[in-house]
């Protein structure tokens, strides 16, 4: 890797000669560079890596666990920015934990969410020592702590039981949810092989029968997860089920927590359409691209700030093109052109295609009191109708509510409500249904941290950009003057001219505040607390689990392998003759050595000096 990159340096200056360094001087660099990050061990240089980012940003948070030792057991922190996320956009979360990213072997959790332009975000991390309930109740709790004690109305998760107990137990005020995907790869598992388990008990045809009929309980189960809004037609089709599988110990355990994962216990629940936790597993996976298992913490933490940058990035890149580019209105209606202006680009896109199946909706009204009855149309193929559903409107309060339940889950008004409000002669879209997570202005409020103060993402914003113009000037003028000898002796004495001044401004400035904040009375206890910090120690499963090799092997090594076959009468008979022999036979006499036959019928015996070197050992034994 540093020959490629020094290699890919040299071809970007224009060859190797205009690069100021070589190969073994940027070896060196990193070399140096990894032992300056280790200077006060992992732990040490972890506490030092948090308190630069304090330094940096006040708003920046860490929290340690300390086991009875004082080692550092599980380790959480949080920034500026996903402090501001979280504020916006943390009504859905979910957390996820994953293995092999970094040499300690720990557990390293993150909580990640939805912003306005339905791209991951990311509200906190941590690295953990173990899965135990009373680490994830540490965990939760802390994370809460930092977040002002403000609770997500939803958060999923896998089916883990310390998770679920630590859950219900810190976030009490949330909905928990269980990722449907987690379910369906157990039930993948425990249902095709709770019927392959008396296979052996019945006929072929049967056996062929079963075969056939497993995809069909996963289908099943499936259909009961995501298919069913009534409770009785579910309960209905799960004992159905039930018959179909001979144990019945996995669906029994999953049947205990339906609420969490079935859809129609969860049609009122507010999940912005989220029914897993495959945010945190795309998140893992961008993480595990380009980051090896044997990094230390320091490099570890490194690399995960530049994989969040990336996804940040992403959402600069959202927010340029939203004010950059109009969105697309199919039909100059009030409410759309209303909506264009208000919704991110990605978020008008579902409204205007809830509002395109309204145009395409037939009503009948129930009674006398704003009841109504709506069917949308299949906007493509042949006629048909969707299930009915019932709206019940209020034309002095604009306000709708329907039986999809919709607006509760994903806080996106429905066709239905939209074909009711047209009936009403309401042409504009009610303020109360324009959530404010949704639109372009999501992020227009100031948030406090838990000290009081005002939490700023980025508090040098024109430090970085004077530095970024004045970085494009000397560039561009280095460039031009390195074809004149003249102009480079030119630059350079300008450039020596100025450079002291700019120190003596520099000291000038600073000097008022040397006395406060560049002495520090305390600096060598915080060396002394820095160098004595230790993380709790992990046992690493061992990766190589493969025999060690005797002495036989290594002898044998390099032959081919031969197939057993079974022993004839004949050959069972001289073997018992033999053995005869070898009892009678005093201890300097040489034993015969049995060989195995191969594919081809021919005995292949070892060689004789392999032999006796075999005998010498076992007789030194």
């Amino acid at each position: 890797m540093p020959k490629s990159a020094h290699e890919f340096a040299c071809r970007l200056v224009g060859g190797q000669f205009n690069l100021d360094y070589t190969c073994r001087d940027q070896k060196n660099h990193l070399r140096s560079k990894r032992q300056r990050e280790l200077a006060y061990g992992q732990a040490g240089s972890m506490l030092k890596f948090f308190r630069d980012k304090i330094a940096e940003n006040p708003s920046f948070q860490y929290h340690l666990q300390l086991d009875c030792e004082e080692h550092i057991a599980n380790i959480f922190w949080v920034d500026a920015k996903m402090l501001l996320d979280y504020a916006h956009f943390g009504d859905v979360v979910t957390f996820d934990t994953t293995f092999g990213t970094n040499k300690e072997y720990r557990p390293f959790g993150i909580f990640l969410g939805l912003n306005q332009f339905r791209e991951t975000t990311i509200f906190g991390a941590a690295l953990m020592f173990d899965e135990t309930c009373d680490s994830f109740i540490w965990l939760f709790e802390t994370f809460l702590a930092a977040h002002n004690g403000r609770q997500p109305r939803t958060i999923y998760t896998d089916q883990d039981t310390a998770m679920g107990k630590a859950i219900d137990e810190v976030f009490k005020e949330s909905y928990h949810g269980l990722c449907t995907f987690h379910i369906m790869q157990n039930a993948v598992k425990h249902l095709t092989s709770a019927k392959g388990d008396d296979k052996d008990e019945v006929e072929e045809g049967a056996e062929v029968e079963d075969e056939e009929k497993e995809p069909h309980i996963l289908t099943d189960f499936g259909v009961c997860m995501y298919g069913y809004e009534d409770k009785a037609a579910f309960e209905e089709a799960f004992d159905n089920m039930r018959l179909k599988v001979h144990k019945q110990t996995w669906l029994d355990s999953i049947y205990k927590v339906k609420e969490k994962w079935a859809e129609c216990y969860m049609r009122d629940v507010f999940s912005l359409g989220v029914r897993s936790t495959q945010l945190s597993e795309s998140f893992n996976n961008a993480l595990k691209n380009h980051l090896k298992s044997d990094f230390h913490i320091i490099r570890f933490l490194m690399h995960f700030e530049r994989t969040v940058e990336v996804k940040r990035t992403k959402e600069l890149e959202s927010e340029f093109n939203a004010r950059k580019k109009i969105p697309r209105i199919k039909m100059s209606t009030p409410m759309l052109v209303e909506a264009s202006k208000v919704y991110t680009p990605i978020i008008f896109e579902s409204f205007q295609g809830e509002y395109e199946r309204s145009m395409a909706a037939c009503c009948r009204v129930l009674d006398g009191n704003n009841r109504f009855v709506v069917a949308i149309a299949s906007l493509h193929g042949d006629l048909q109708f969707e299930e009915e559903r019932i709206v019940i409107g209020d034309p002095l309060t604009k306000t709708v509510s329907c039986s999809c339940g919709m607006f509760n889950r994903t806080g996106i008004l429905c066709g239905h409500g939209l074909k009711v409000l047209d009936l009403m002669n309401i042409k504009t879209l009610p303020t109360h249904y324009v959530l404010k997570r949704w639109t372009r202005e999501a992020r227009n409020e100031s948030i406090q941290d838990r000290e009081g103060r005002n939490v700023i993402e980025n508090p040098k914003p024109e430090a970085q950009l004077r530095y970024k113009d004045l970085s494009h000037k000397f560039h561009n003028m280095a460039h031009r003057a390195a074809n004149s000898p003249q102009c480079c002796l030119l630059l350079e004495s300008a450039l020596d001219s100025v450079a002291p001044r700019i120190e003596d401004l520099l000291n000038a400035m600073d000097e008022p505040y040397k006395d406060k904040e560049n002495v520090d009375p305390n600096m060598q206890q915080i060396d002394e607390f820095l160098r004595s910090a230790r993380l709790k120690k992990k046992e690493v499963p061992s990766t190589k689990l493969r025999r060690k090799k005797t002495w036989l092997d290594k002898l044998l090594k390099g032959r081919k392998p031969c197939k057993a076959t079974e022993p004839t009468k004949k050959g069972t008979n001289q073997q018992k003759k033999k053995e005869r022999v070898q009892q009678k036979k005093k201890d300097d006499v040489q034993p015969e050595v049995q060989v195995e036959k191969c594919d081809n019928n021919k005995g292949v015996n070892l060689e004789l000096q392999d032999c006796n070197d075999i005998i010498s050992f076992d007789s030194t034994l």
